[in-house]
């Protein structure tokens, strides 16, 4: 043990040799007192026990014990199994996203957004790594996209499903037509179009 040690244990010392007498009444209020009562209470229940309990007790311990020292291949092994925790890529997730589509606004909006991050990183290629904004207009030169396919991929990256709060499953009432429930294959072959008009340049 070093010096700078020995010097903290001395002044722990020293701070409680000084609070001992101020606290003396607290701590016996607090600590002693109740203490003493719990082993007077103790002492009360095991006088008034009959032996026989305590010695059945006893015996049974002892026979627990012993039972789990010589037989010990009777415990039940536990294996840990580690929790592999399953990554959905982007491919999943549209996959996903399209079989509950009709289940909610939020599945059609996360289908349109996974497009427009899409239609911005093949803006980006067309652009030869300009920068560009995530915020700007899904506009370029020779883009063209149909004003129903570009409003789609503009509310799927810009947008988001609380636009839409008359949409969501607690109407009893069929939900109003949106942007985003444009056809989605459209959508994905003006995409490809575009991706295939990127390989050629």
């Amino acid at each position: 043990m070093n010096q700078r040690r020995w010097f903290a244990m001395a002044g722990v010392i020293v701070i409680a040799a000084l609070l001992a007498f101020p606290l003396r009444g607290v701590v016996n209020q607090l600590i002693l007192v109740p203490l003493a009562y719990l082993l007077w209470f103790l002492k009360l229940v095991y006088l008034s026990m009959n032996q026989a309990i305590w010695w059945f007790a006893a015996v049974f311990v002892v026979l627990l014990i012993l039972g789990q020292s010589l037989l010990p291949d009777l415990k039940p092994v536990k294996k840990l199994i580690p929790f592999a925790k399953h990554e959905r890529g982007n491919v999943e997730t549209l996959a996903l996203a399209l079989d509950k589509s009709k289940k909610g606004i939020y599945f059609k909006w996360l289908i349109a957004n996974r497009l427009g991050r899409l239609a911005y990183e093949i803006l980006l290629q067309r652009e030869h790594g300009k920068p560009r904004s995530v915020f700007a207009p899904l506009t370029s030169e020779g883009w063209e996209a149909a004003p129903e396919v570009q409003e789609y991929l503009e509310r799927g990256l810009h947008g988001s499903f609380a636009d839409y709060p008359n949409n969501g499953w607690a109407n009893f009432v069929a939900p109003e037509k949106t942007p985003l429930d444009h056809d989605v294959v459209e959508v994905v072959e003006f995409l490809e179009a575009k991706q295939g008009d990127n390989h050629l340049r």
